[in-house]
């Protein structure tokens, strides 16, 4: 339950600080997470960014504010969070389909989005099969790209890394020299943070490969770990989306563990992953909580 109450505490942080200036670093503080790792756990729970949560809040508020008062568009601007009364305007008409001046004449329907609360509620109907194995280290090959967590830049530029070792045949050789435990290619996030204080991350597609590293891939040795390693059955990217979401709202709150901030494992076989009957798994290193 301790993961629950961390999470619920960045929360109220965000709420009691919607006007301030909210990094994501001062977020995640909250919950004793790396920024990355609260980044991408609140996005596999809620399906948004921090981002987008924190300016749909704001401008909930705002229209609030239009409604109930006569507070000038300019102010309001500056208050939450616009440099210009144009940029406010444009972020209001996006989210409630009615400029600030409309709105405060009552034309059209505002939208509202509560704050986020963490409820626990009964779970389960559908089993997770999953085994906790212990690994010394062990290494990878692959090619790695550095990604900014600023503005959450991280979750759109992976996928297009993705299609581009597909498309350009690295993928392939990637699977063709894997001759480790780990059977298929893995997408691997590595959180830098802690290392150089930047808003970067680390993302690799490698193999598990125990040898000379063969050109042009540069190597990673992934320290020793206690691993839960989870099945995913079913055509991507849904299916492993659906599966990480139930570890960190099913598993996570209820296992007795919690994250060692060691990298995560993506594992996706060398087989059509658009198959209904696509086998792949998630391994996340694990520590008592």
């Amino acid at each position: 339950m301790r993961w629950i109450e961390s999470i619920q505490s960045a929360l109220d942080y965000i709420e009691e600080h919607l006007l301030d200036d909210l990094t994501i670093e001062g977020i995640a503080k909250q919950a004793n997470a790396s920024a990355f790792h609260f980044q991408r756990t609140f996005a596999i729970l809620t399906d948004s960014t921090v981002g987008d949560y924190v300016r749909r809040r704001r401008l909930t508020l705002a229209a609030q504010e239009i409604s109930c008062t006569n507070e000038k568009v300019i102010d309001l601007a500056c208050k939450y969070g616009y440099d210009t009364p144009e940029a406010f305007s444009k972020a209001f008409r996006r989210q409630h389909g009615v400029s600030p001046s409309e709105a405060r004449k009552y034309m059209g329907k505002l939208k509202f989005y509560e704050r986020l609360v963490i409820q626990v509620t009964l779970k389960g109907a559908k089993p997770m099969k999953y085994k906790i194995l212990e690994r010394d280290s062990f290494q990878l090959i692959g090619i790695k790209r550095e990604f900014s967590l600023v503005n959450e830049e991280n979750l759109i530029e992976i996928p297009r890394l993705w299609e581009q070792v597909n498309a350009d045949g690295t993928s392939d050789k990637l699977g063709k020299l894997n001759n480790g435990e780990i059977a298929g290619l893995l997408g691997v996030c590595v959180d830098k943070r802690e290392l150089d204080k930047n808003e970067t991350m680390d993302y690799w597609i490698a193999a598990e490969y125990a040898g000379t590293v063969p050109e042009p891939f540069l190597p990673l040795t992934i320290p020793a770990s206690k691993w839960v390693a989870f099945e995913v059955h079913g055509p991507m990217p849904a299916a492993i989306q659906k599966a990480w979401k139930q570890i960190f709202s099913e598993w996570f709150p209820t296992s007795g563990y919690e994250h060692a901030g060691l990298p995560e494992l993506e594992v996706y076989p060398n087989e059509d992953a658009h198959n209904q009957d696509y086998y792949s798994e998630i391994w996340i290193p694990i520590k008592r909580s």
